[in-house]
């Protein structure tokens, strides 16, 4: 057993890095043996692997709860827990962090940022944080509100903290940091607010900033940034921008997946899509938009650009490259040739040679009809033109959620299969009319009309019929399917391989699940009383193995969709399980919600269809499409401030629960809109009581 202090870190991953590559060809076993998860992806090669076989297909039946531990909120819980030195690090919603003893559950101590309320209004996918870095001592946190901040690993106490953004902007981070060679490397998000992408590295003991790499061009005729990307961005991209495009920021924004590569010393960004989406608003319909859906290789020590490979020239979908990106070395025509891989939201699944940005392979893993395959020799796409809906809607597979998104996907080296969780999704894109950029609130340039949900449930569930869940073993040699299993609902929880031949995933519906590696058979389930869709980890202290993982709804998905989905969800919570293992989880506390009682209030049908729009355009993303909550947030259609003109217009216009996230909209809506919203949710609260009268009947 190999222990990790904390002074051992950096050594550790160069150790740990090789170990894997000696088992990352064909018919080799890994030789890694961490008994921790140090880094987000269990190694600094990102696979999601776990080498521990206690547990297994032949004794998954005795796997039970060993221990459970409760936040304090039932926002989205998105992170990745951090296992150093017998203590789990683990970030939660509102960029909060608890360290607990990873055997027991025990707290030891925690960090709240304090991070304002009203932060969540510049939030596209709810309060949520991806995980820390921990290194040398020391936990690195990226907050919702753009600081990085280090914390003492044994106390919790602050160390030191930087703002990353500029605070008049609309930029988040959900994100976890990389922290390498006493580098700390963080993204941010909030392109359809209206920024402009980058990613910083600063020092891990200081704080100060070491470099920056933008990875879009700003306005023509701008001073340099004085960043590492200064040279690049004037010769290479900025050629690649036509129109107004720095007017609206641009986007790339880099808000998850940044991967180290200590063998070939090289930082792999993924980079997000465009601000706004529609690229005939953004760059006049010209040009590829360089470095936008496109994964970047930079000089880890000076933040030089060294390659890129982009996915969607001229991206126009909310496609991005930010998903995960998975690192090995396959044997391939009898040389050894070290390869990233990726599942982007397009739909198609990448293999590139991360030496040179090279694309060895890319085939569709779900169901596409916005490009009929890679061209393998330009590495571009060969689009259908219909898809740049430019004279008429488009109705595609797959839509801005994506094929994939950040739900982590994992690598079983041994088997050389890669394990997805995957939407099959479509969305209708079209042009909006007399589009108008705001600065600091959404903005996609996409006619909000066509993502109107009907009023009748039952024609909502028809319009859903097309969207489903699915864990997908996928061969990337092959490049093609080896198993998959739908899922009730579409939401779909990060994944975990491990050398026992499982395969381990959480998903919307609350449930925990085991499979075989090799066949997909369910064979363990428990239940977690509420959704999950963050990624389990593996860790064996003392000779004993855990699987951990935190569980809880929310997110992009999960704020703003899901028809008959539960309306009271508990507090997240993370879980951790073992042979033998007799916890149980308390009951959750119950909760009355508000009965629906809407005014008698009349409005006119040109009120609610026009509060539809609006509703469409400010509303669904956190209180849920057609106003159906999904649990997580409050469900306007209950709400007590439904009946009272002035209380609504308190919130919407005064802003008097803006500490809690409901910022004013006076700035974006005037009084007669917002009273419109108010027509409209009126309007589906007496169909919501009406379809609750039936069913008592």
């Amino acid at each position: 057993m190999m222990h990790i202090t904390q002074n051992a870190i950096p050594l550790i991953l160069i150790i740990a890095a090789s170990l894997y590559t000696a088992g990352n060809s064909a018919g080799e076993s890994n030789a890694i043996a961490l008994d921790e998860w140090p880094f987000h992806g269990g190694s600094p090669l990102e696979q999601r692997f776990s080498p521990y076989s206690q547990v297994n297909v032949e004794n998954i039946s005795d796997l039970g709860l060993a221990w459970s531990f409760e936040f304090n909120s039932k926002r989205g819980q998105e992170a990745t827990p951090i296992v150093v030195d017998g203590v789990m690090y683990v970030s939660t919603a509102w960029s909060r962090v608890y360290a607990l003893n990873a055997v027991s559950g025990e707290m030891l101590w925690h960090f709240d940022p304090q991070v304002s309320g009203a932060t969540a209004f510049k939030a596209c996918c709810d309060v949520v944080n991806r995980g820390v870095a921990v290194s040398e001592g020391r936990v690195f946190l990226g907050a919702l509100d753009g600081r990085l901040i280090a914390l003492n690993a044994k106390t919790g106490k602050l160390l030191w903290s930087v703002d990353t953004i500029d605070p008049d902007k609309a930029y988040t981070i959900t994100g976890a940091p990389r922290v390498f060679d006493d580098k700390v490397i963080i993204g941010n998000g909030g392109a359809e607010y209206g920024v402009r992408g980058y990613v910083t590295a600063y020092n891990a003991s200081t704080g100060r900033e070491v470099w920056r790499f933008y990875t879009v061009p700003g306005a023509p005729d701008a001073e340099a940034d004085g960043a590492a990307s200064d040279q690049i961005l004037r010769e290479l991209a900025l050629p690649t921008w036509h129109g107004d495009w720095y007017k609206y920021g641009g986007g790339g924004t880099v808000w998850d997946s940044i991967v180290y590569d200590p063998e070939l010393h090289q930082l792999y960004i993924g980079v997000g899509n465009g601000s706004p989406w529609n690229h005939q608003v953004r760059s006049d319909g010209k040009g590829d938009n360089l470095f936008l859906a496109s994964i970047i290789a930079l000089d880890p020590d000076t933040g030089a650009y060294k390659w890129h490979y982009q996915q969607n020239p001229g991206e126009s979908w909310d496609f991005t490259a930010t998903q995960q990106m998975i690192l090995a070395t396959w044997n391939m025509g009898g040389r050894d040739r070290k390869v990233l891989m990726q599942a982007p939201k397009n739909g198609f699944f990448y293999v590139i040679d991360r030496s040179n940005g090279e694309l060895i392979s890319a085939e569709n893993f779900v169901p596409v009809n916005w490009a009929s395959g890679i061209d393998k020799v330009t590495g571009r796409p060969i689009e259908n033109p219909e898809a740049r809906y430019r004279e008429a809607p488009f109705v595609m597979r797959p839509n801005a959620l994506g094929a994939h998104s950040w739900h982590p996907m994992a690598y079983n080296p041994e088997k050389q299969l890669v394990y997805i969780p995957i939407y099959h999704s479509l969305f209708a894109y079209g042009n909006e009319p007399d589009f108008k950029f705001q600065p600091g609130i959404w903005n996609n340039a996409i006619d909000q009309a066509l993502l109107q949900v009907p009023d009748d449930p039952e024609e909502m569930r028809k319009g859903s019929a097309g969207f489903e869940g699915r864990l997908l073993a996928w061969d990337p040699v092959a490049q093609k399917e080896v198993w998959s299993v739908r899922h009730p609902t579409m939401q779909n929880g990060g994944v975990l391989a491990t050398a026992g031949h499982l395969v381990f995933q959480g998903t919307g519906t609350g449930w925990f699940e085991a499979r075989h590696a090799d066949t997909g058979k369910l064979l363990w389930r428990f239940d977690a009383r509420d959704g999950i869709i963050a990624g389990p980890v593996s860790y064996q202290p003392n000779g004993t193995q855990y699987v951990a993982l935190v569980a809880g709804y929310g997110g992009a998905f999960g704020i703003g969709e899901g028809v008959d989905t539960p309306k009271i969800r508990p507090n997240g919570r993370v879980l951790v399980f073992s042979l033998n293992g007799a916890a149980e989880l308390p009951l959750p506390t119950k909760e009355v919600l508000f009965p629906l009682d809407p005014p008698e209030t009349r409005f006119t049908e040109v009120q609610i269809d026009r509060g539809r729009l609006l509703y469409t355009t400010h509303c669904y993303r956190c209180h849920g499409a057609g106003a159906q909550s999904t649990g997580v947030l409050p469900d306007l259609r209950r709400s007590p401030a439904l009946a009272n003109n002035d209380y609504w217009r308190a919130i919407l216009i005064d802003g008097v629960l803006a500490s809690k996230g409901m910022v004013s909209f006076a700035e974006w809506m005037t009084s007669e809109e917002i009273e419109s919203v108010r027509a409209y949710v009126v309007h589906k609260a007496r169909i919501a009581q009406e379809q609750e009268a039936k069913k008592e009947r």
